[in-house]
């Protein structure tokens, strides 16, 4: 599933990739700070574990600046982002069991080469806000 912000001729500068249609309730919080702050983005759902070869795919073409990575339960999905990419990769964790914890321990337990930013269970408008803060570092 591919979703944009189609209105704007400009390339992504962001792109949110969640795990699951099932985390909309916290990737949707990333896409409404982006339209209210003007920012360009890309909307991917990709499973780390169910569709690695899409993923490597969509790492592999995708022009924007910065990843955001929604996942639950062993978060995967932002530490294999961050394998592929010299990108900044900012994980949001969700509570899908465990109340995040699993999630959130999963993504800041990245190995050394590995980093991934994360932000608090469910915050993805602070992913995306960090995102903003780290794209005016570049202007």
């Amino acid at each position: 599933m591919s979703i944009s912000n189609k209105d704007r001729d400009e390339k992504p500068l962001i792109s949110i990739i969640a795990g699951s249609k099932s985390d909309k309730e916290v990737y949707v919080k990333a896409e409404n700070v982006l339209i209210e702050n003007n920012i360009p983005y890309d909307l991917q759902i990709i499973s780390a574990h169910r569709d690695p070869d899409k993923l490597d795919e969509y790492i592999n073409s995708c022009e924007s600046l910065i990843y955001i990575t929604v996942a639950g339960l062993s978060a995967a999905l932002p530490g294999v982002v961050a394998s592929k990419t010299e990108r900044p990769v900012i994980g949001v964790p969700v509570d899908s069991k465990l109340g995040g914890l699993d999630a959130l321990l999963s993504i800041v337990q990245m190995p050394p080469k590995v980093p991934v930013a994360c932000v608090g269970i469910d915050r993805g408008e602070n992913a995306a806000y960090l995102a903003i803060r780290i794209l005016n570092l570049l202007k």
